[in-house]
Formats: C-alpha cells, sequence, structure tokens
C-alpha cells in the first residue's frame, strides 16, 4: 500500500498555468498503474489556458466553484461534481468564486507533458 497526503506532495506550474501536484503516475508508484491522479488548485479570479490533452480527463471538484470550458461547451461546476474531458477537446477552468478551485483530475492513460497541447 502507498499512502500520501496532498500537503506533503512538491508542486510545480503547469502549461496550462495551474499548480499541480502529482499523487499517484506510474513514474512515482510501485503500482502497475496506467492512469495518472493529481490535485490542481486555480486561485480566485484565474483559469488555466485553453490546451488539448492526448488522454481522457476526468475532473472531481473538491472545492470552490468555477466554470469548465470544453470546445464550445461551458457549464459551471461545484463542489462534489464530476466531469468527463474526452481526449483531442479544447478545454480550460475558470475560477469564478473567491476561493481556490481544487480539482482531482484523473488521466488515461497516464499525464505526459509532451501529451499536452497549449492553444
Amino acid at each position: 500500500m502507498i499512502s500520501k497526503k496532498i500537503e506533503s506532495l512538491d508542486s510545480f506550474l503547469g502549461e496550462e498555468g495551474s499548480e499541480i501536484k502529482q499523487i499517484f503516475h506510474p513514474d512515482n508508484t510501485s503500482n502497475d498503474i496506467r492512469y495518472s491522479l493529481a490535485h490542481t488548485e486555480i486561485p480566485p479570479g484565474k483559469s488555466s489556458k485553453p490546451h488539448k490533452m492526448k488522454s481522457a480527463e476526468v475532473f472531481f471538484v473538491l472545492d470552490g466553484t468555477g466554470v469548465i470550458h470544453v470546445n464550445e461547451q461551458t457549464e459551471k461546476i461545484e463542489k462534489n461534481q464530476s466531469i468527463f474531458v474526452p481526449p483531442q477537446t479544447i478545454q480550460y477552468l475558470e475560477n469564478t468564486g473567491e476561493r481556490h478551485l481544487k480539482i482531482l483530475c484523473i488521466v488515461d492513460p497516464a499525464w505526459k507533458q509532451e501529451d499536452e497541447m497549449l492553444i
């Protein structure tokens, strides 16, 4: 078993503009997994940059409110909401609330920088 706390993980700034903490990824776990699980935060009034991923993504909103943009669709998002984002779609997240927008993100197959393209 591997157990991790988000507070103890190092973060990096994704090219799309959000702070990311990689929780589980094939590169950092002895489990034979093909997906990655990450935590991301977007400050109030900020958004990630429009981008495409080669992989499918599932977002789960832990806290905050915002808007998700996927191709021509937009939808308000809030705590305890799940969103599926198909591969090869233009997407970005916008924090419209007063608190950090905190999201868990599952990427399958696992996230790789070279699979992400800024628009």
